[in-house]
């Protein structure tokens, strides 16, 4: 019942904190894509009513300028064509409609050369008074700078975590420490008993040899050796199947299948160097059964020699 109630606090902590990571790390990731799209967006948008502004003016083939952003509320395309300056405000709220831009700014037309304000208006003249100031003068020919300044410097809003996932965070947390702290104190809880002895040593004798599977340590003669991963996998699997003939497809699919590596050769490359490793143990021989696969004899030396 103690681990329970532990695990139950544990858990809670665990979930709380996650939830509150995440609101804290995924915030700037997501102002961040927003501010990009946003930029993006503006960019379309600006694009579209340079082309439909020279379309107007019977220009459909100069280029459109690339949109420059020198600020990060600020957007600027430069017009190398005389257009009708009373296009433009219908036009460009018709393009930041298209994309979905609906934030307050304002519209200045710059001479390229000097970079004095020739015209301007905020969003509002049009959408409000519907009525946006020089309206009707044609610019002469020349090159100008359309630029647009938004109002606030995140137009792009983020969206927020909702309120229930800061409240579940909070009651997870709070339900955790009640848990946490209404743990059983050691003089609360039983004599925990003796671990349980293992049922295997930790060292395993074949032949004159041993092997230290946690180490990955091999005894042969006066030797030791420490193996890699897959060399100690083997010879634990024929530390198993002493003195039986394995197929060698039993081989790969019981040492290297769960790893999603089936080689052939991988099982020639592996024995030989275990044959090397053993060769100063005499009691032990690795034997190629030619067609089949291999057979790990233990040999009785104390028996031959009588």
């Amino acid at each position: 019942m103690h681990k329970w109630v532990r695990i139950i606090g544990m858990v809670s902590l665990i979930v709380a904190g996650l939830l509150c990571t995440q609101f804290a790390w995924l915030t700037p990731a997501q102002t961040a894509t927003d501010k990009q799209r946003f930029s993006q967006k503006v960019n379309l948008a600006l694009r579209r009513t340079v082309h439909h502004l020279l379309l107007k003016s019977g220009d459909s083939t100069s280029r459109i300028q690339p949109v420059q952003q020198p600020t990060e509320q600020t957007f600027q395309v430069r017009i190398n064509h005389a257009f009708d300056y009373s296009r433009l405000p219908p036009l460009l709220q018709e393009s930041f409609t298209v994309h979905d831009i609906q934030v307050n700014y304002d519209v200045v037309v710059l001479d390229c050369a000097q970079g004095k304000l020739q015209l301007g208006y905020n969003f509002r003249d049009l959408t409000e008074n519907n009525e946006v100031p020089c309206v009707g003068r044609q610019q002469l020919h020349g090159c100008y700078t359309l630029q647009v300044t938004f109002a606030t410097p995140s137009p792009a809003s983020t969206p927020i975590v909702g309120w229930w996932v800061v409240a579940l965070g909070s009651l997870l947390a709070g339900i955790g420490y009640v848990v946490w702290k209404r743990r059983p104190t050691p003089d609360q809880t039983e004599t925990p008993t003796a671990d349980p002895v293992p049922t295997t040593t930790d060292r395993i004798p074949f032949g004159h040899s041993s092997f230290e599977p946690a180490r990955q340590l091999l005894h042969s003669g006066a030797n030791q050796y420490n193996l890699t991963y897959r060399e100690a996998k083997l010879l634990t699997f024929f530390i198993g199947h002493l003195n039986q003939v394995i197929e060698r497809d039993f081989i790969l699919k019981s040492v290297w299948e769960d790893e999603g590596i089936i080689v052939g050769r991988s099982v020639d490359v592996f024995v030989s160097r275990l044959r090397k490793m053993l060769q100063d143990d005499p009691s032990i021989r690795i034997v190629a059964v030619h067609g089949v696969g291999y057979r790990v004899e233990v040999l009785n030396l104390e028996k031959n020699a009588s």
